[in-house]
């Protein structure tokens, strides 16, 4: 599933409530620093100059959009009663990508200051572009950080998040990370199943024990746990249950992380 244009929606997020979205990556093909074996949009698209909206289009885009869902502000109210609970960077791929990325997050918060100042800026990132000072400066700005890490451990974060840069460590990831102090939500899927005949499991008791490990030195000051919800481009992955997610769940609730289950 690809998202056929710069902004969409606003749709219902499981997490996030009423969510306009914003894409930063092509129209007709993803690209991403990962290649997930439960990504919605699918596999990674071989394309040779993918091209990506410019930070002008991106703004035009965005503006002509909260205009036609609230109009100008008010008296410190949308007029037609429809301002958002949350504008998200997300779409065909990784968003911190983008070269302007930091250039479009200002923007945003511009417009979103003057058009719906309730709404919540947030980014849903893997994390791996984090080694970029512009990208930590741009997820500063923003009102929900939300970034991925699926496993604790290096073989089963590979064989989950297929990373294109094979030398990835999750070490590396936790030590940026650690430059937000805790700020930030730390997003993880709980999924089961095989791929290219390799066992993927981040459920069971090793997995458990790193994971809760990890939480305790990154500290999040919240923690979003889901499960797979649409089709995945592999077939063969297995969705857990409510009562098994609420299981993983209760150490961390018991140790008073506030924890976000999504079953």
């Amino acid at each position: 599933m690809l998202f056929p244009e710069i902004i969409y929606g606003p749709i219902r997020s499981r997490r996030l409530g009423r969510s306009l979205g914003v894409n930063l990556m092509p129209v007709d093909a993803k690209l991403c620093t990962f290649d997930c074996v439960y990504c919605e949009c699918g596999w990674n698209t071989a394309v040779p100059h993918p091209v990506l909206p410019t930070a002008a289009q991106v703004r035009q885009a965005l503006e002509d959009k909260l205009i036609s869902l609230s109009g100008p502000m008010a008296d410190g109210k949308c007029p037609n009663g429809n301002c958002l609970d949350v504008i998200t960077f997300s779409g065909n791929g990784e968003p911190t990508l983008h070269p302007d990325f930091l250039t479009i997050i200002r923007d945003t918060c511009a417009l979103r200051d003057r058009y719906c100042p309730t709404a919540k800026v947030s980014v849903l990132s893997n994390s791996t572009q984090l080694g970029r000072p512009d990208v930590v400066e741009a997820l500063r700005l923003c009102d929900n950080r939300i970034l991925k890490l699926d496993s604790a451990i290096d073989e089963t974060m590979r064989l989950i998040d297929r990373p294109v840069n094979k030398a990835l460590t999750v070490s590396q990831v936790e030590a940026w990370l650690r430059l937000f102090d805790g700020d930030f939500t730390l997003q993880t899927c709980f999924l089961r199943g095989t791929h290219d005949g390799h066992v993927i499991d981040n459920t069971t008791a090793e997995e458990r024990a790193a994971y809760y490990r990890l939480v305790d030195r990154l500290r999040p000051q919240q923690l979003m746990l889901y499960v797979i919800d649409r089709v995945t481009p592999c077939p063969t992955l297995c969705k857990l249950s409510a009562e098994e997610m609420a299981d993983i769940a209760r150490p961390l609730r018991e140790k008073g992380y506030n924890v976000i289950v999504t079953a």
